[in-house]
């Protein structure tokens, strides 16, 4: 499929489940939750919001195959497939909290080959495909991404997500971060990971570090900051972020120095 087909049918499978999450957004109070496991929350937005964007994207791509977070009896892991998060950062949105994405990932065999978050409330669109560079859509035009211009870690804000109740490592975390704390100039928590990256590819920040993300979480990210000119690994530098379930992603130089910092905690 042409990588422009492609693109145009992301975005609008993208839109498509955005319209649901502010639908659904407005009127929280009504909202049908459930837990999953500890402090992994679904609610009816989010599974909305995934039978819209699977609506769009199969309209198009009659047969396509998905890895998708509410439908795990459809999950594939593997060869040509469609990576949907219907909605990143569930838990800002069912507290009110106006930060939240659509993540939607074209992956093959090579690794994302098309992907964008799209932010509901802010009507921002970061966009990517592999060798094409990244961009940034709003209703006022359009600018290519390439991430900050800052290449010190001292110079820089570095994203990271906190692990919470249910979640392991908390004093490994803990080590990383008063590392990392000791060379910026500040960290930002802002929950939800897709758009931690797209803000690393679009230079609100320099770096973002976090592990417990499933692929879901990162899959359109990664191709957004490598798109803009930045480096991500998991941990050890490596590339198996997703099996890992653990990214490190900033501009080059910021992205050794950063894991530098968090190994010598």
């Amino acid at each position: 499929m042409p990588d422009h087909s492609l693109q145009n049918t992301i975005i609008e499978a993208a839109r498509a489940g955005a319209a649901v999450l502010r639908e659904r957004f407005a009127r929280l109070a009504e909202l049908e939750v459930t837990e999953k496991g500890p402090s992994d929350f679904v609610s009816a937005a989010d599974l909305a919001s995934e039978a819209a964007i699977k609506a769009a994207i199969t309209a198009a791509f009659p047969g396509a195959r998905f890895q998708a977070e509410e439908t795990a009896e459809a999950r594939a892991t593997s060869g040509e497939r469609f990576v949907i998060d219907p909605l990143d950062g569930t838990t800002n949105f069912l507290h009110g909290i106006p930060h939240f994405a659509v993540s939607i990932a074209f992956w093959d065999d090579d690794g994302a080959r098309a992907g964008v978050v799209l932010d509901p409330c802010r009507d921002e669109l970061f966009a990517a495909t592999r060798g094409g560079g990244a961009e940034l859509v709003t209703a006022s035009g359009r600018r290519k991404l390439t991430g900050s211009t800052r290449r010190s870690l001292d110079d820089s804000v570095v994203h990271t997500g906190v692990p919470h109740r249910g979640r392991s490592d908390h004093a490994r975390y803990l080590r990383q971060l008063e590392g990392v704390m000791q060379r910026v100039v500040g960290i930002r928590r802002l929950g939800a990971a897709a758009l931690d990256l797209a803000y690393v590819a679009a230079g609100r920040g320099e770096a973002f570090f976090e592990k417990g993300l499933q692929p879901w979480d990162m899959a359109a990210g990664l191709l957004l900051v490598r798109e803009a000119g930045g480096v991500v690994t998991d941990f050890s530098g490596g590339d198996d972020m997703m099996r890992n379930q653990e990214v490190v992603a900033g501009m080059p130089e910021v992205h050794a120095a950063l894991r530098s910092a968090m190994l010598g905690a």
